[in-house]
């Protein structure tokens, strides 16, 4: 799990979920095509895609406090997504 205060990523044996502003979205693993993940451009910004079976992309961003919190994020989605979903 990675949050801030106002957004938050899940990825767990469901599949990921998004919080954003208060919005949220659920995607199931059957749901999902695809899913990458990368660092924002100040290093300390977690950003998610998920790409829907049907072609819709959703997008969350999650600000660390520092790097090394995204770091540890980094690592946890790796082995989450490796044993869950293999990233396309």
């Amino acid at each position: 799990m990675a949050v801030d205060r106002h957004n938050s990523i899940v990825v767990d044996s469901a599949g990921v979920a998004f919080e954003d502003h208060g919005y949220s979205a659920e995607f199931p693993w059957h749901e999902i095509r695809s899913v990458h993940y990368k660092a924002g451009p100040n290093g300390k910004t977690l950003m998610m895609a998920v790409i829907h079976v049907d072609g819709r992309f959703y997008e969350c961003v999650v600000d660390a406090k520092n790097r090394d919190l995204l770091g540890q994020w980094f690592a946890q989605l790796a082995a989450i997504l490796g044993y869950y979903k293999p990233l396309a």
